[in-house]
């Protein structure tokens, strides 16, 4: 082979090298990671195929108008809700997401949500694991929680921010987060008997008990009408949003105001709980009680604003009345 024909077939090689690294190049930039709630929007077709596996991820797209088309259902709602609760499906129209069953514990199925070709992957409110957000981001861009949040503990507020940031949709979010809070505002005005009080967000599991933290929607909307955290809970031994109480620390549970609700539990238990009845706090009847299948605590635990909007309303009349109560039980 003379010298012109070799140089020729290393030009030809070097040609290729660069063809298949430009598609190399051009298929990763289609993927990575968005995790900023002031960031600039991902470039996304018009009409985005969205497959949101957080908690509330997907009704949160939903809320700006965003159709998820596959949504993983953390509480379960199933096809009569369309996987988003009631407060919601009226959103999708006729039209009905595809819904991954949530029995996996939180485990993904990579096969299949690369088989519902998303452009986008939301999983803001969900577990901080590098490895699933790699696994992820090698299907299509993946949105996450902030660096530095906690398993399923982003506030709502940056949840909500972070998903309109990656859709284009910041104006949308700016104006859920502002209404829901106006209605927060004004819940809170008319109830100044709440200002300074100690609350807990309690709940029933098997034989366990376990009370909400700050960052999670349940227990930071109820705070954001003057309530402040009972100070023994802070003190458990906490995982992100949740605290673990053991049964000799049910006492902790204990404050001015309280809500108790159960998970996966017929509501009959929490009611005949005689560590729970033992309480002062229940025994003064400064303890609102309400079965964890109630449409108001599904959407407390949803934790988006529109659902949250509809949880105050249904629940500020129950903790006004147990905020007038005066102790009584001796402590």
């Amino acid at each position: 082979m003379t010298i012109k024909r070799i140089g020729a077939v290393f030009a030809v090689v070097a040609a290729l090298i660069v063809a298949l690294t430009a598609c190399v190049k051009s298929d990763n930039s289609k993927s990575g990671v968005f995790n900023d709630p002031k960031g600039s929007a991902l470039d996304l077709p018009a009409n985005p195929k969205v497959v949101a596996l957080g908690w509330s991820d997907g009704a949160i797209a939903l809320e700006f108008g965003v159709k998820p088309a596959a949504i993983y259902d953390w509480l379960g709602f199933g096809d009569a809700t369309k996987g988003v609760g009631e407060w919601d499906a009226d959103k999708f129209g006729a039209d009905s997401p595809t819904l991954i069953s949530a029995q996996s514990q939180g485990a993904f199925n990579y096969q299949q949500i690369q088989e519902l070709k998303p452009d986008v992957i939301l999983n803001v409110r969900a577990k901080n694991d590098s490895a699933v957000t790699d696994q992820l981001s090698k299907i299509a861009p993946v949105v996450t929680a902030p660096d530095g949040s906690g398993d399923f503990a982003v506030n709502w507020k940056t949840q909500t921010e972070v998903i309109g940031a990656a859709l284009g949709k910041s104006d949308q979010a700016k104006s859920l987060i502002d209404a829901t809070q106006a209605t927060s505002d004004r819940l809170k005005s008319e109830n100044p008997a709440f200002a300074g009080k100690t609350f807990t967000y309690g709940v029933k599991f098997g034989e366990a008990y376990g009370a909400y933290l700050a960052g999670d929607a349940r227990f930071d909307i109820v705070s954001g009408l003057g309530f402040t955290q009972n100070p023994p809970v802070e003190k458990l031994q906490s995982s992100g949003f949740f605290a673990s109480v053991p049964v000799e620390r049910v006492g902790d549970l204990d404050s001015q105001v309280a809500l108790f609700s159960t998970i996966g539990l017929p509501f009959a238990d929490l009611q005949n709980d005689a560590r729970i009845n033992a309480l002062n706090v229940v025994k003064d009847g400064r303890a609102v009680e309400i079965d964890g299948n109630d449409p108001s605590v599904q959407a407390m635990s949803a934790g988006t604003p529109v659902s949250l909007d509809y949880a105050l309303d249904k629940v500020v009349p129950q903790l006004a009345a147990a905020a007038a109560r005066q102790p009584v039980a001796a402590n």
